[in-house]
């Protein structure tokens, strides 16, 4: 009785466990490898005064009075406008055919021992023909607006930015992330720029919750499909 009372605790701990486990719903893999956002350096203690009418505090952005605020440091921020639209298709057809045909006809000859093969005739026929046709075609669009942040500052002043947008709806969550390279020269004055100027771009949109699970396949029916022979 009492082992049958502590694997009855053992199993409602481990239900209990689960469920509390798949309330949790953990952020969906990403393709991007680089950290999501950077922050600037941090400022350090103030120079002694110099009399000087402008004075530079090392660790913080400095900024001369007529330059534009154009993002160029660690830690500053571009908003990417989203247009990325991709059409692509293919399509492709063979066919091959050949056919033979031969015959064999044994006449009758005096002397010889084949007068009962007399008229016999033999006649083949080989057919072969193949056809193949094969037709693809995708469309991607995607727009919108994100904000990403410069985490690094390359030898040649390119911007690399990363960044990351979550919009909960309902029981699920939806993530934007961004990441690349950006020309300083491409950005406007606005500090925007189009992400089909970000070069290296890795653009993903996904999510998670109960209506996303139900849109992928269980674990036991994909191990089914990787070894079915069909």
């Amino acid at each position: 009785m009492k082992t049958f009372i502590f694997s009855l605790l053992v199993s409602t701990c481990t239900l209990i466990t689960l469920c509390l486990s798949g309330c949790a719903e953990p952020a969906p893999r990403s393709i991007i490898a680089q950290p999501i956002s950077a922050r600037p350096a941090l400022a350090v203690a103030d120079p002694e005064p110099t009399g000087g009418i402008y004075q530079t505090r090392p660790g913080y952005a400095y900024r001369p009075i007529f330059e534009d605020r154009r993002a160029r440091q660690v830690g500053d921020t571009i908003i990417v406008t989203l247009n990325e639209s991709t059409t692509a298709s293919k399509k492709s057809s063979a066919d091959a055919s050949r056919s033979t045909s031969s015959a064999l006809t044994i006449s009758p000859i005096t002397g010889l021992p084949t007068l009962g093969l007399a008229g016999a005739s033999l006649t083949g026929t080989d057919t072969t023909k193949f056809a193949g046709a094969g037709d693809a075609a995708a469309t991607n669009t995607f727009t919108g607006t994100i904000t990403v942040t410069v985490i690094e500052v390359l030898s040649n002043g390119n911007l690399v930015v990363s960044g990351e947008k979550q919009i909960a709806v309902n029981q699920g969550t939806e993530f934007i992330r961004l990441a690349g390279v950006v020309n300083p020269a491409n950005i406007l004055s606005g500090n925007t720029v189009s992400s089909t100027q970000i070069a290296d771009a890795k653009l993903e949109y996904k999510a998670n919750g109960f209506v996303n699970d139900a849109q992928e396949m269980g674990w036991m029916q994909r191990a089914f499909l990787k070894v079915s022979p069909f």
